[in-house]
C-alpha cells in the first residue's frame, strides 16, 4: 500500500491512520470488556445464532467453530456461519452481539439485500484492484506514464468502492442484530446499549478503512498531477 520512498503526501495519511489505530484498539477493548459481562439469557453465541437462523427459515446454514479472535464471519459462497471460540462458546453480551451480527449477514444474503449483492459483485475486481493498483501506479510514476498511473487509480477506485459499499452492509447487519436480540428476549433493556457498544466499535474499523483509502486516493491524484 506504500511507495518505497517518502513524499510530502504521506502527511495526508496521518489523521486516517490514527483513526484506524484507535478503531482497532477500540474494537478489541470493547469486545474484551463485554466478553466479561454474561448475558442473563445465558445462551451461547452458537445457540443464539442457531435459533435465529432457524426462526428465519435458514435451517440449512450451519454454524461452525473457527479458530482465532474476532475471526467471526458469514461466508455467502458456502452459506456457512463461522464463529470464533469466544463467540461460539461464550455466553457474554459481546458473544451474543457478534453472533447476531453474523446472523444479520446471513439474513441479508437470503433476502437479496442490494448493498450486499453489489459488494459481492465488486469483490473480484476489488480484489485485483487492491493487489495491482499501487504497483501499476508506481510503474507509471517512475516511467512518467499517465496511462499506467490512470489505470492504477481506476483499479484503486474499485477497491475503494468495495469498502464504501461495505459500510451500509455492516450497519444494516448490526441493526438487524439488535432487533433480533431484543425481539427474541436474548438481551434485557439494560443489556442492549452494551451490545450496541460492541457493534459500534466494530463498525468504526470499517469507517477508518474507508478514511485511509480516501487519503490514499487523494495521494495518488496529487502525485499524478505532479508528473504533468
Amino acid at each position: 500500500m506504500f511507495f518505497p520512498f517518502f513524499d510530502p503526501t504521506y502527511i495526508l495519511l496521518i489523521p486516517a491512520l490514527i483513526l484506524a489505530l484507535y478503531a482497532q484498539q477500540k474494537v478489541h477493548s470493547t469486545f474484551a470488556r463485554y466478553s466479561r459481562v454474561p448475558a442473563r439469557s445465558y445462551k451461547t453465541g452458537a445457540q443464539v445464532a442457531r435459533e435465529l437462523l432457524d426462526h428465519a427459515g435458514l435451517r440449512d446454514i450451519p454454524v461452525e467453530l473457527v479458530p482465532g479472535t474476532l475471526s467471526d464471519h458469514y461466508d455467502p459462497r458456502r452459506r456457512v456461519m463461522r464463529l470464533s471460540p469466544a463467540v461460539y462458546n461464550g455466553t457474554s453480551i459481546a458473544a451474543l452481539a457478534v453472533a447476531a451480527h453474523e446472523t444479520g449477514h446471513a439474513l441479508q444474503h437470503a433476502r437479496n439485500y442490494v448493498p450486499l449483492t453489489v459488494r459481492n459483485g465488486l469483490f473480484p475486481v476489488a480484489n485485483i484492484g487492491s493487489q495491482m493498483a499501487f504497483p501499476l501506479f508506481f510503474l507509471g510514476f517512475v516511467f512518467v506514464s499517465e496511462p499506467l498511473m490512470t489505470a492504477g487509480i481506476w483499479l484503486f477506485l474499485a477497491a475503494l468502492a468495495f469498502q464504501v459499499v461495505t459500510l451500509p452492509v455492516e450497519f444494516d447487519a448490526s441493526g438487524r442484530a439488535m432487533r433480533l436480540l431484543a425481539a427474541g428476549g436474548y438481551l434485557g433493556a439494560d443489556e442492549v446499549p452494551k451490545a450496541k457498544a460492541v457493534l459500534n466499535a466494530a463498525a468504526l474499523t470499517y469507517v477508518a478503512a474507508v478514511a485511509v483509502a480516501l487519503m490514499h486516493l487523494l495521494r495518488l491524484l496529487i502525485l499524478r498531477n505532479s508528473r504533468d
